[in-house]
């Protein structure tokens, strides 16, 4: 059934060169779904995560599969992230939607105090021993070597504790590691590309770079800075989905992609209108931002749009 409704296998990868470091798209709660993954893969993006899913839900409730995670034969390249802190229900969760991504991922970093308290998120980076049964466990269930089993995790101090839970991940069969460079309770403070570096030269496999990365040239930097094979943005795709191709602001382009994807993949009106919001924020002036805010329906989006789409 899960096949009939997401479509065909879609686990075959495009071939991605190494001259590059790869860059990811992160997990964004209600924004980085189909249609935005669609998208950014389009401008740059190598891999995108789908928003984090709590796996117990996705694993016992038909609708949660539904409603939480659509796919599309076009939508290769994809990381489905699960929150859990059951090594057999991540790993049947993975075993769900193996056919339908390149990868799970486990979300060891969130701070926010409702998934904290559930035993989630960055709750979890106290329990390397836990984290390296999970990844153990759905090795076992999934034997294929090329499918990716990741953790998402923050840094904490001291360091060796970090370099600890890294470690036993590693030797439990982890593919990569993806490190915001923050601790759970940090908020704006910069962001310790010092301690990714540490990371990368504590373990053998590939680690993502993740903070407050919003353009070309902060991707560059923080490659050379944290020595890392990649990158992952957040809040920087949001408002500019095309940086990776060195754009400063959205290129019209992206917005005419975005106008065709979302038409296609039928998006609600509400996250249609708020990704442009995001997208146009610097190309607007407050104005033309309080007249586009309030506008309620798609035609009158593409009207607004028009002079802006003729631009290039």
């Amino acid at each position: 059934e899960m096949e009939d409704r997401l479509g065909n296998d879609v686990r075959e990868m495009e071939p991605i060169g190494d001259k590059r470091p790869l860059y990811y798209c992160a997990p964004m709660v209600r924004y980085s779904r189909l249609a935005f993954r669609n998208l950014v893969r389009r401008h740059g993006v190598d891999i995108a995560f789908s928003p984090m899913i709590y796996a117990r839900n996705f694993l016992e409730s038909e609708h949660a599969r539904v409603s939480e995670f659509a796919t599309h034969p076009d939508d290769k390249q994809t990381i489905v992230q699960f929150a859990s802190d059951d090594p057999q229900v991540f790993a049947a969760a993975a075993e769900l939607v193996y056919k339908y991504s390149i990868g799970v991922d486990l979300n060891c970093g969130c701070p926010k105090s409702d998934v904290r308290q559930k035993g989630f998120g960055s709750s979890l980076l106290n329990k390397p021993e836990l984290l390296a049964d999970m990844v153990r466990q759905t090795r076992a269930r999934i034997p294929d070597p090329e499918y990716k089993v990741s953790l998402k995790i923050r840094v904490n101090y001291p360091l060796d504790r970090t370099i600890d839970l890294c470690r036993k991940a590693e030797a439990a069969g982890v593919s990569h590691l993806t490190v915001h460079g923050r601790t759970p309770s940090m908020r704006c403070e910069p962001v310790d590309y010092d301690a990714i570096r540490t990371i990368v030269d504590a373990v053998n496999v590939p680690v993502i770079a993740n903070g407050d990365i919003r353009s070309l040239e902060d991707a560059h930097k923080v490659v050379a800075e944290a020595g890392c094979e990649g990158v992952m943005a957040a809040n920087g795709l949001l408002a500019n989905p095309s940086f990776f191709e060195g754009e400063e602001t959205t290129s019209a382009q992206c917005v005419r992609d975005w106008l065709d994807i979302s038409a296609n993949l039928g998006v609600s009106q509400p996250i249609f209108h708020q990704h442009l919001v995001y997208m146009l924020r610097e190309s607007l002036t407050p104005q033309q931002r309080r007249l586009f805010n309030e506008l309620s329906c798609r035609p009158a989006v593409e009207e607004f749009l028009e002079p802006f789409l003729r631009e290039e």
